[in-house]
């Protein structure tokens, strides 16, 4: 109809994504990475937004010499796989579990190894958080933010515990609503808690619980719908989120030495 206008731009390709990859796509986004990461997989096909991720988890590990920033017409796949190549020995410097996946991999959009070596990464930056919260620096595992999780909960006389991330108790949201109270007491509306019976009160709960655990400023990424399923990997992040936001209301209140993790 107006033949002397561009054609316009096609419109971009919906494209349906999983909770699990709009969280860590959120979580990268948040960190500022650029370029803003739009669609997981293709925005990190050629290495250079892990490489700032992996400068988040351990300041100083990129040998920025060795990564291409800028790509050469008649070169570009090649130097792409060769930052994946990278990428995935930085990984393997911090003892990820990267058995079976090459720089290829990651340059192809593989989405199952993509999302192992991004959780990881993901992980490593949360505990890398906690590790600068304790005097001795040395990372929390697993099993110590458990215990942190049930002895906060005891001694704020909370009946509930865990005992993994893989709990099912956990489902229904309430354990992680008492851990917030125990945190900062008085911060819950038990009024507006579910019993957890039906999934839609899971769901509610848990949505509340998200709400609830950033209002007093744990930077949770994971959603309401992983509580639900109990998705460990994400369940633990949301632990960890709150024992950091803990730690760090003991210092501020200087109620005492930041306890050390490998005790």
């Amino acid at each position: 109809m107006y033949p002397a206008l561009d054609k316009p731009a096609t419109e971009e390709e919906y494209i349906e994504e999983t909770a699990e990859e709009r969280t860590y796509r959120n979580w990268m986004n948040s960190l500022g990475v650029l370029p803003f990461v739009c669609h997981m997989y293709n925005d990190l096909c050629d290495g250079r937004i892990l490489f700032q991720l992996y400068d988040y988890v351990q300041p100083g590990c990129v040998d920025w010499s060795k990564v291409v920033k800028t790509f050469s017409k008649m070169k570009a796949n090649f130097q792409k796989i060769e930052n994946c190549n990278y990428a995935v020995e930085l990984g393997l410097k911090l003892k990820f579990s990267l058995v079976g996946i090459g720089g290829k991999d990651i340059n192809e959009g593989n989405q199952v190894l993509t999302l192992a070596l991004v959780w990881q990464l993901m992980r490593a930056y949360t505990l890398s958080i906690l590790s600068s919260l304790d005097k001795s620096g040395k990372p929390a595992g697993d099993q110590a933010i458990i215990q942190w999780v049930n002895k906060t909960l005891k001694d704020a006389g909370k009946s509930r515990e865990i005992k993994n991330f893989q709990d099912s108790s956990i489902s229904d949201g309430q354990v992680v609503i008492d851990l917030i109270d125990a945190i900062k007491p008085g911060s819950i509306r038990y009024d507006v808690v579910r019993d957890g019976g039906s999934d839609e009160d899971k769901l509610a709960n848990a949505k509340y619980a998200i709400s609830m655990a950033r209002k007093i400023g744990a930077r949770v990424y994971a959603l309401p719908e992983h509580i639900v399923s109990v998705n460990s990997k994400m369940v633990m992040t949301v632990f960890c989120c709150l024992m950091v936001v803990s730690l760090r209301r003991q210092t501020l209140d200087d109620e005492g030495d930041v306890p050390e993790f490998a005790k």
